[in-house]
C-alpha cells in the first residue's frame, strides 16, 4: 500500500453542501495523494460517511458519532452557516454497528460545545438549563469513550468553549479523560485553547489538530501553539463543512498543503 503525502483528518464531504460535487472533491484530493477522513455529526451524516468510504478502495475513511449540538434542537446562525439541529439521543447499538465497519477509523465527532448553551433560552431558565445541557453533553461523551474502548478505536473530539470562559470546556474534557481512560487515544480537532491547556491534553496522550489558518501570518495565537506542540503530536485538517463546496474545499486543500513541509517548518522555527 502506497502511503499518502497527507491525510486530512477532519473533513465533511458527507454533508449536504457536497451533495453535487462530493465525489469530484474526493477524486481531486486522491489525485494529489491526499487521503480524506469524513466525520459524522449525527446518525444521517455518520451513515453517509460510511457509504462514501465504501465507494473508494483506499484513501477515503469515516468517523461516526454524535456532535454535542445535536443533542437538542436549536437554531444555528453564524456567518454563512444557518441550520436547525435535530435532537438525537446517542444510540449505542446503532453507532456500534456503524463503527464496526472496517473503513471506520474512530468515533466522533463527539465532545463539549459550550458556545451555544444559551441559544433559544429565556433569561430566567438559562442557569439551570445550561447546567443540564452541560451534564448531558458530558454523559454522552463518556458513552462515546466507553464504545471507543470496546472497539479499540480512538475519538475525534470537538471542543468549543464559551466566550466568557475560553478554557472551561477543555478543562472539563481533561477531567473526563482522567476519570474515564481512553484506551486508543484521540484527537482534539481545531484546537484553540491556551498553551497550558494544550500541555494538559498532551499529557493525557491526546493529539491536537490545526487547520490551514496557521499558514496566515496574522494568526499569532494559532502559530504560537504550533511552535509549542511537538510535531509528532500534531495533525492537520480542513474542517470542511457548510461552505460553498468545491471552490472552498479547493482553497482549504491548498491551505492544508501549505501547512505541511516548508511552511509548517517555518512556523515551528519562528522566534
Amino acid at each position: 500500500m502506497d502511503l499518502p503525502k497527507l491525510i486530512d483528518i477532519h473533513a465533511h464531504v458527507n454533508f449536504a453542501a457536497f451533495k453535487e460535487d462530493g465525489d469530484l472533491v474526493l477524486r481531486r484530493a486522491l489525485d494529489k495523494n491526499i487521503w480524506v477522513v469524513n466525520i459524522g455529526s449525527q446518525i444521517d451524516t455518520s451513515r453517509r460517511a460510511v457509504e462514501i468510504a465504501e465507494r473508494y478502495p483506499q484513501g477515503v475513511y469515516a468517523i461516526v458519532g454524535l456532535h454535542p449540538i445535536h443533542l437538542e434542537e436549536m437554531e444555528v446562525d453564524e456567518e454563512e452557516h444557518h441550520f436547525t439541529t435535530r435532537a438525537e439521543q446517542f444510540d449505542i447499538g446503532i453507532y456500534k454497528a456503524l463503527a464496526a465497519h472496517p473503513k471506520v477509523v474512530a468515533l466522533g465527532e463527539c465532545g463539549l460545545d459550550y458556545y451555544r448553551l444559551d441559544a433559544n433560552l429565556r433569561e430566567e431558565e438559562r442557569e439551570s438549563t445550561r447546567n443540564e445541557i452541560m451534564e448531558w453533553q458530558k454523559e454522552t461523551l463518556i458513552q462515546h469513550i466507553a464504545l471507543a474502548n470496546e472497539l479499540n478505536k480512538p475519538l475525534m473530539i470537538h471542543i468549543r468553549a464559551a466566550k466568557e470562559d475560553p478554557d472551561g470546556a477543555y478543562k472539563d474534557l481533561a477531567e473526563i479523560i482522567r476519570s474515564n481512560s481512553l484506551n486508543a487515544g484521540g484527537d482534539v480537532h481545531c484546537f484553540s485553547g491556551s498553551r497550558e491547556t494544550a500541555q494538559a491534553l498532551l499529557d493525557l496522550g491526546l493529539y491536537l489538530s490545526f487547520t490551514g489558518i496557521i499558514t496566515f501570518k496574522n494568526a499569532h495565537e494559532a502559530r504560537e501553539l504550533v511552535r509549542y506542540v511537538p510535531l509528532e503530536r500534531m495533525l492537520v485538517e480542513t474542517k470542511m463543512n457548510y461552505y460553498k463546496a468545491l471552490v472552498e474545499y479547493n482553497m482549504n486543500l491548498a491551505d492544508l498543503e501549505r501547512t505541511t513541509g516548508v511552511n509548517l517548518s517555518e512556523v515551528k522555527n519562528e522566534k
